[in-house]
């Protein structure tokens, strides 16, 4: 997908106090970035922030951190946020790279992470860029508290089957639960928030898969 630049995301982003743009400034004290100490949940590329900003709403007794690449669309996440009539105070973004996440999350700072329509990187030679791959789930297992859980969704096949075998020969990793067709699972589609993606997906019929996974004991 082609972005369209937005010459107003960077200066929006570098002055709002919403929002971080050097994560390695805050490792260790992400605490200090919001109002209330809360246990601390991420999404690793929160895209236009639906998803985030409404956990966040749903979820005063957490806080949240929608982590983006792209300033163009973070700054469609940030005006989304900032059009709220209430203030959503345990919600904060940060512009970063999922690659340096280690150097901008203490061990077990992060008590639970979301996934959500990630980059399949469909080619085998971008395998390690797939953000369930052995690479980045060695990371996660560094930041996540013990109990923590990964929640990850798709639409993309090729990704879910490729997470799925991840996750089986895995040796700290475990599947908690799965579905091949959320919207059509009465359990783990209780109290579902719909990111922008899946709802555009889903009109068109595609299922939508979801993994937990959970460290092995």
């Amino acid at each position: 997908m082609r972005l369209r630049n937005i010459p107003a995301a960077y200066p929006a982003i570098e002055e709002s106090p919403f929002c971080v743009t050097d994560g390695t400034k805050v490792k260790g004290k992400w605490n200090t970035v919001f109002p209330e100490e809360h246990p601390l949940y991420i999404e690793v590329g929160t895209g236009k922030g639906r998803f985030i900003l409404e956990n966040a709403k749903r979820n005063k007794d957490k806080n949240y951190l929608g982590i983006e690449l792209y300033e163009s669309v973070l700054y469609r996440a940030l005006q989304r946020f900032l059009k709220e009539e209430e203030p959503v105070l345990n919600l904060r973004f940060l512009r970063a790279d999922a690659n340096d996440i280690l150097d901008m999350f203490e061990k077990e700072e992060v008590d639970g992470i979301f996934l959500n329509f990630s980059d399949p990187w469909p080619k085998k030679r971008h395998a390690k860029r797939r953000l369930t791959s052995p690479n980045f789930l060695e990371k996660y297992d560094k930041i996540l508290k013990q109990g923590g859980v990964i929640e990850f969704k798709t639409d993309n096949a090729g990704l879910f089957e490729y997470t799925k075998e991840v996750l089986e020969e895995s040796k700290t990793w475990k599947i908690k639960e799965i579905t091949t067709d959320l919207h059509n699972d009465p359990n783990m589609n209780e109290g579902n928030i719909m990111t922008e993606y899946e709802e555009k997906f889903s009109s068109a019929g595609n299922p939508i898969y979801k993994v937990i996974m959970e460290r092995e004991e």
